[in-house]
């Protein structure tokens, strides 16, 4: 059972959200959901995190992932972009 000073469990779509990486997406649904303010949703996600270890990891590996995949597409971007001048500016 989860200690009082956490409060109630986060709702299976703010944790969907904590499980993909997407912290600002869980506040927004615990805000949404609660009809609270801001600063009282990021409270409680960030409680509930500390409360669960093994989700927090789960999160700091999700974003790690989010990020390599960030880049990997920035990466191809400009690469393309790169192509596409250098096909453009052919003599």
């Amino acid at each position: 059972m989860e200690r009082e000073a956490v409060g109630p469990a986060l709702s299976a779509a703010a944790l969907s959200a904590l499980q993909r990486g997407n912290k600002i997406e869980a506040i927004k649904l615990v805000r949404q959901e609660r009809g609270i303010g801001l600063k009282e949703a990021k409270d409680r996600v960030e409680a509930y995190l500390q409360a669960h270890p093994s989700l927090q990891t789960g999160l700091a590996a999700a974003q790690a992932q989010s990020y390599r995949r960030a880049l990997w597409w920035l990466a191809a971007f400009i690469a393309g972009a790169v192509l596409v001048y250098v096909l453009l500016h052919r003599p």
